[in-house]
């Protein structure tokens, strides 16, 4: 199993840093940005899109479209390498992309794509079948590449010509689709099949067939330009350039937005910020913050006290969303119960849970741990046994919004007589090493958005996406493993029948509501704020095509490829 590496699952840093990475006037002039009162690009000139998307680090090299996002840089999967099909995560509709047109059989174990014409590489060379087969095969041949698990849906794979490319699954299902599809990235074989070791190759000079190229790259900033012989000429970018600036927090983010140096990012909503930003020029700057996933509290369910259901019950009655909304994040709103995000997966929700809201019962919590043998110790602490509930609850360093969460939850929890130890370790070095092999005992985490509620309760539940402690967990960090769950996940996948599929994902809402698996939080928006000045075109809530935020793969290709330039 591949291990477990966040993708677009949080979206954003929210460190913020006293001082600046850069002089900021430096970052203008690196990023081609002129002064708040040059707006518009001459025609003469490039049209240059300036995005921030890393705030709190420098650029390391990496163009490796098999590894998980967070290692790869900003646009290697949809702007340098792209999939066969698109398929929007906001609706489900499936675009054809690098395959013109596909075919499932009426068994529904084989998968036909039939390629574009015409495509090449950016070196120039043929785009074809063998260059397909090559993807998947490496993806058979080292796990660690494969980070969907799409081998586990597949039986084998074929390239019967050219311009074709044939999957055969192992048995039928629905959502094969989306990972082999939507969600792999083709890379060319003329260049990866000499390649040592791909899962640690940085891909440095990268060759691919989107509609932009590598141009430059340094530490402090990267650029991208247009591939003047990009194949989808109907959607040929209007963008010339797009230019990556590093900066080292939000505010340096945020002052390079306001200033007219940059026109993109993702860095996270402060109410505080709008006088420096929206308010500033309502007409041309904007931000769109639609509700993408679930912010939860994880629990390690292989540890005392989580794998008692009483426990679990508690906590998530005793929490106060509201609290956490009011002071730590006011753009997150509290979650539904039963994992859907509401109001866009609305259709799913089950009828027993359409008026169903969190609401606090400290009375009650102590109730649930009262009936299951709990009594408080001399500490004021439940115990039972002489084992308190006191645990370790962490959430990675500089991300404030979870950080005052964390403490919020503390408080909240401490009023029923549960201890918790709040920690902010590093994310890199000590917070994802822990969540991916369960050497935790609680965090602050995040849930997987997809075309359906499908695909979030795939990530958090399915016992294949787990993992013994000690071992990397794919997505299933909480380690729920429960048979009832995997009937429900595999009645879903297996079907093509709407019904059976609604039916299935209400089953998994009950799990959610009565077992408790995961504590459900707030929404975790998609963070996205834009300039028009320079560029139109932009996903909003008046035109939502897409996810709108630069953090959504491979979306940011759709956007950057439906932006026109400001005459």
């Amino acid at each position: 199993m591949a291990p477990y590496q966040p993708s677009v699952r949080r979206y954003r840093y929210l460190g913020v840093v006293s001082s600046l990475f850069f002089v900021c006037a430096m970052v203008l002039a690196a990023c081609g940005g002129s002064n708040p009162a040059n707006n518009t690009t001459p025609s003469a000139k490039p049209h240059i899109l300036t995005a921030v998307v890393s705030p709190g680090k420098t650029f390391t090299s990496n163009f490796n479209p098999f590894i998980n996002v967070q290692n790869s840089l900003w646009g290697t999967q949809g702007l340098l390498f792209e999939t066969l099909l698109f398929v929007n995560q906001k609706d489900g509709k499936v675009s054809p992309w690098l395959a013109s047109s596909y075919e499932v059989s009426s068994d529904g174990l084989t998968l036909t794509f039939h390629l574009a014409s015409g495509v090449k590489w950016s070196d120039g060379q043929a785009f074809t079948s063998d260059d397909v087969l090559y993807t998947f095969q490496a993806m058979q041949q080292t796990s660690d590449l494969d980070f969907h698990s799409v081998w586990k849906l597949i039986k084998n794979v074929a390239a019967p010509d050219a311009s074709t490319f044939v999957v055969t699954l192992l048995k039928p299902d629905t959502t094969a689709l989306f990972y082999i599809g939507g969600q792999t990235f083709i890379v060319p074989k003329h260049i990866w099949s000499s390649i040592s070791d791909p899962v640690k190759a940085t891909n440095d000079k990268p060759v691919g067939t989107g509609p932009f190229t590598l141009k430059s790259f340094s530490p402090d900033i990267y650029k991208l330009a247009k591939n003047p012989s990009y194949w989808n000429t109907a959607l040929a970018p209007k963008v010339d350039e797009i230019d990556l600036p590093a900066t080292n927090s939000n505010t340096a983010a945020l002052l390079l937005l306001s200033q007219g140096g940059a026109d993109w990012t993702g860095i996270g909503y402060d109410p505080k910020n709008d006088a420096t930003w929206v308010n500033k020029d309502p007409a041309h700057n904007h931000t769109y913050f639609p509700p993408s996933n679930i912010v939860t509290l994880a629990m390690n369910l292989t540890k005392f006290p989580f794998n008692i259901l009483a426990v679990r019950q508690a906590i998530n009655i005793a929490i106060d969303r509201s609290e956490l909304q009011a002071k730590a994040a006011p753009y997150a709103k509290p979650a539904n119960p039963t994992g859907l995000i509401l109001p866009a997966q609305s259709s799913y929700l089950s009828s027993d849970y359409q008026s169903l809201t969190y609401t606090v019962d400290d009375a009650k919590a102590e109730s649930l741990l009262q009936g299951a043998g709990f009594k408080k110790d001399a500490n004021g602490i439940y115990a039972l046994n002489g084992k308190e509930i006191s645990f370790k609850l962490e959430s990675p360093t500089g991300w404030t919004d979870w950080n005052d969460d964390e403490k919020l939850i503390g408080q909240q929890l401490s009023k029923i007589g549960i201890k918790v130890d709040t920690q902010f370790p590093d994310f890199t070095n000590v917070y994802l090493p822990e969540v991916t092999n369960g050497n935790f005992d609680a965090v602050l985490h995040w849930t997987d958005p997809g075309p359906t509620p499908y695909y979030l309760f795939k990530d958090l539940l399915a016992s294949y996406q787990s993992a013994d402690i000690g071992k990397a967990a794919a997505t299933n960090i909480e380690r729920w493993r429960d048979p009832a769950t995997d009937k429900l996940l595999a009645q879903y996948a297996t079907s093509s029948d709407t019904a059976t599929q609604t039916a299935a994902i209400q089953g998994l809402e009950k799990i959610m509501v009565e077992q408790v698996p995961t504590v459900s939080l707030t929404y975790n928006p998609f963070w996205d704020e834009y300039s028009t000045a320079r560029f139109t075109g932009w996903p909003d809530a008046s035109n939502p095509y897409v996810n709108p935020s630069p953090y959504s793969y491979p979306e940011i290709e759709q956007i950057v490829l439906h932006l026109t330039p400001v005459a």
